[in-house]
């Protein structure tokens, strides 16, 4: 991989950032650096440093915190990029459109999501009728499922292996997405300021404002894209089949710390 710099709005601060990636020393992990503040801090992209969970996965250190960390992350992870230092002058990565694809083409590096030890026993957390999963597996695998009361999305499932399709074709380019019935609410909690058409898929319930769709079944795509941008705050993922349904980042998040305890 070779540096390059990126420049966008967060999809929550609504601040302008300047991102810029570069190589770091084999088996320093990757790391974020705020660049503007005093003595220039490392965030670690580790579980340790999580911070918060709320519609995206927050990182910190100290006063040091870095949101909206899992599509660099999973770009990252997905064309095998294990050290990496990413120096930002802001609280937040850029959203870009929304994807990890803008990402992925900047790394430019084709290589494949990186494998650790073998899960030898299964892990689960549930919270009703939605799950996240480990399950013992000879090849990593990633599967989701999505259930929404609205035409345009409905159900949703989607599986992924990394030795059968390139992440930069098949899981990078899926967007983030919303309800048109959920922007207001939203956006008086204090979120989504940088949110647009132009970064987000939006629908109400019928149909989508937005299209065309980059897949059929985006919108199940992208939170897979989420689900490997939190767990590589594992470091490298464990050899398993990772099953998720109707999750969000605060499971995602639990998952890998259960996980963490068994290595």
């Amino acid at each position: 991989m070779q540096s390059f710099t990126i420049s966008g709005v967060g999809l929550h601060t609504g601040i302008q950032t300047n991102v810029r990636v570069a190589p770091a020393d084999p088996g320093e992990g990757r790391y974020f650096v705020r660049v503007d503040l005093p003595q220039q801090p490392r965030v670690p992209a580790r579980l340790e440093a999580v911070r918060q969970t709320i519609l995206s996965t927050e990182l910190g250190i100290g006063e040091a915190k870095v949101r909206t960390v899992e599509h660099l992350l999973a770009a990252l992870t997905g064309l095998g990029i294990q050290d990496a230092r990413i120096e930002i002058d802001g609280p937040e990565l850029p959203l870009l459109d929304g994807s990890a694809k803008l990402w992925a083409e900047a790394i430019a590096t084709p290589g494949k999501l990186q494998t650790g030890l073998p899960l030898t026993e299964p892990v689960a957390i549930y919270q009703g009728d939605v799950f996240v999963s480990a399950i013992p597996s000879t090849s990593l695998r990633f599967s989701y499922g999505i259930d929404f009361d609205t035409a345009a999305i409905g159900n949703q499932w989607h599986s992924w292996a990394p030795h059968v399709e390139d992440f930069t074709t098949a899981i990078a380019p899926a967007r983030t997405f919303t309800m048109l019935n959920q922007i207001k609410q939203l956006q008086e909690s204090g979120l989504i300021k940088g949110g647009s058409l132009d970064n987000a898929l939006v629908c109400d319930q019928d149909q989508w404002i937005n299209p065309p769709l980059r897949f059929a079944n985006e919108p199940v795509r992208h939170k897979l894209l989420d689900f490997i941008g939190d767990l590589s705050l594992l470091g490298t993922i464990p050899t398993a089949h990772y099953i998720a349904y109707k999750a969000s980042h605060n499971l995602h998040i639990q998952l890998a710390r259960a996980i963490a305890e068994k290595f």
